[in-house]
């Protein structure tokens, strides 16, 4: 045997041993599914949906339990899910036909499209940029302005929360700080519906659902709620799974409001795998590649640090996050609406789409799912995902029992404490934020109400707790967002404004009750 041909056969031999070796770690379907229902169980989640795509093909895609516990029906591959903030990529996508098609630059001022846009600083609104809209670095903190949109009830307009915006105050400084932001993204919906001249509803269907064929994708809410192939989301309360109502308003739409299949998710991943392209022998695509590239080129840093993953570097680009993983260069972002969660993942290098969707509240769920996954194609042994995350999960439930059951056992210490108990007649009244608008305070039954003139959902029943501060529980119990209510004095000892704050660590920060400062008004 020539020295030659027997290196060969030894280089062969440890190429056959390498691929066997990585491709024992890649999950097989049926080990997909068992990982899937395991997940479901440890983390209560009626029903799911999830795919991997790999190397131009549907490497799996499955579908797991029920759309909703009022119906039982099972979810299939055809079931409507909210992808919430996944939508902010084909928001970033539509702006980037406007660049491709010269209607508009990256760059372009958003006065210079929406001229009655203005924020709490004058240079800032000079300076705001189609850019600045979709990064998440105005200077406005973590879900500024939120509660305009949201829960779904909030009866502001369009155009009331772009004249709004102006009453938001900054908390840091103009483009030098990473803070999560919705209604930024409400306004780049806006910029595509005037520069296209149409609207924000139909550009999306016209310019992505078509041309990719997702006709089980919907955005309207009212088309949404008549479909008897969709989600009901789940919210746990008190050890028990409810129906959550719906999160965001329709004007949320560009930041939040997607609903689709996991079929047509797939499509829309695959065409992200493809640079844009699709159809045919990709002879089609929906974007250039420069706008592609644009999309996935970071734009505002987030944070560094090691991760599950090595990561050095964690940023956002424009619609995507974008992170370093085992190596690879990833893509992904995360939805979260009530009681739904979804989470889309890519790593170009291996060709490799991750998607999981979901009917239930807990980003432990998919995320344990995800990173299963991901383990398998990095070569990664001896992780128990699921079991990390529930720990994780369950620390955090841990943490927020013990501060609610604090509160509670103080509001009950102090129903029997006489010396202490306020005039509830000092608190009543009319008060109001200059963004949020109305919030009536009144006195039935020798107990205080809280009611919000503009978003019904936020009606509950008031406990003195210490101080001025009261405990406010909304009626609706599956908002799990219960608030402590602190009250400002005027010289004769009645309120005359308040300020709120969360009462729970895991309060969704949609619920952003630091930005609200009432002043009473009657």
């Amino acid at each position: 045997m020539n020295k030659f041909y027997f290196k060969s056969l030894i280089a062969l031999g440890f190429l056959f041993y390498v691929n066997h070796s990585l491709k024992a770690q890649v999950l097989s379907t049926t080990q997909i599914d068992s990982l899937v229902e395991k997940t479901m169980k440890i983390f209560d989640v009626p029903g799911m949906a999830v795919a991997v795509l790999k190397d131009g093909k549907v490497y799996h895609k499955n579908t797991y339990g029920v759309r909703s516990l009022k119906m039982n029906a099972a979810v299939d591959e055809n079931t409507l899910f909210g992808v919430a903030s996944n939508t902010k990529a084909f928001t970033a996508a539509a702006l980037g036909q406007l660049v491709d098609a010269g209607k508009l630059t990256w760059d372009t001022k958003v006065n210079d499209v929406i001229p009655e846009f203005k924020l709490y600083d004058a240079y800032v609104t000079n300076e705001f940029t189609v850019r600045d809209l979709i990064t998440h670095r105005s200077g406005l903190g973590l879900g500024a302005g939120d509660l305009m949109v949201f829960p779904a009830t909030n009866t502001t307009t369009l155009p009331e929360m772009i004249h709004n915006m102006r009453y938001l105050k900054p908390v840091s400084s103009f483009r030098s700080k990473y803070d999560y932001d919705n209604l930024l993204y409400i306004i780049a919906g806006e910029i595509v519906t005037r520069v296209s001249n149409t609207s924000y509803d139909d550009y999306i269907r016209e310019n992505f659902f078509k041309p990719l064929g997702m006709d089980r994708s919907l955005l309207s809410m009212s088309k949404i709620d008549a479909d008897a192939n969709r989600i009901d989301g789940h919210a746990p309360v008190n050890g028990k799974l409810e129906i959550t109502g719906y999160t965001f308003t329709q004007i949320a739409t560009p930041a939040a409001g997607i609903y689709a299949s996991i079929n047509d998710m797939s499509t829309w991943v695959q065409a992200q795998l493809d640079e844009g392209k699709y159809g045919t022998q990709l002879k089609d695509s929906l974007f250039s590649k420069k706008t592609h590239r644009e999309m996935w080129t970071p734009q505002t840093l987030v944070r560094t640090g090691s991760g599950p993953y090595n990561t050095h570097f964690l940023a956002y680009g424009l619609g995507w996050f974008l992170s370093d993983v085992n190596g690879y260069f990833q893509a992904t972002h995360t939805g979260g609406l009530l009681g739904i969660v979804s989470q889309v993942t890519i790593i170009p290098e291996l060709d490799l789409g991750i998607i999981v969707l979901t009917n239930q509240q807990s980003g432990a769920a998919f995320s344990a799912i995800t990173n299963s996954l991901k383990d398998g194609y990095f070569d990664i042994k001896g992780k128990d995902r699921i079991k990390d995350y529930n720990e994780r999960r369950l620390a955090g439930e841990r943490e927020e029992d013990s501060i609610v059951s604090a509160v509670e056992k103080e509001i009950a210490a102090q129903l029997t404490n006489k010396t202490t108990k306020p005039d509830p007649s000092d608190y009543i009244g009319t008060y109001q934020d200059p963004w949020f608008g109305d919030v009536v305070i009144s006195n039935k039954d020798k107990t205080l109400h809280f009611k919000s003139a503009k978003l019904s959902d936020l009606t509950g029943t008031m406990a003195f707790y210490k101080g001025t501060t009261f405990a406010v529980r909304w009626n609706d119990r599956s908002l799990k967002a219960d608030a402590f209510v602190t009250f400002s004095l005027d010289i004769e000892g009645k309120a005359n404004g308040f300020t709120m704050s969360p009462i729970s660590p895991l309060t969704d920060f949609s619920y952003d009750y630091q930005d609200l400062n009432f002043e009473k008004v009657k």
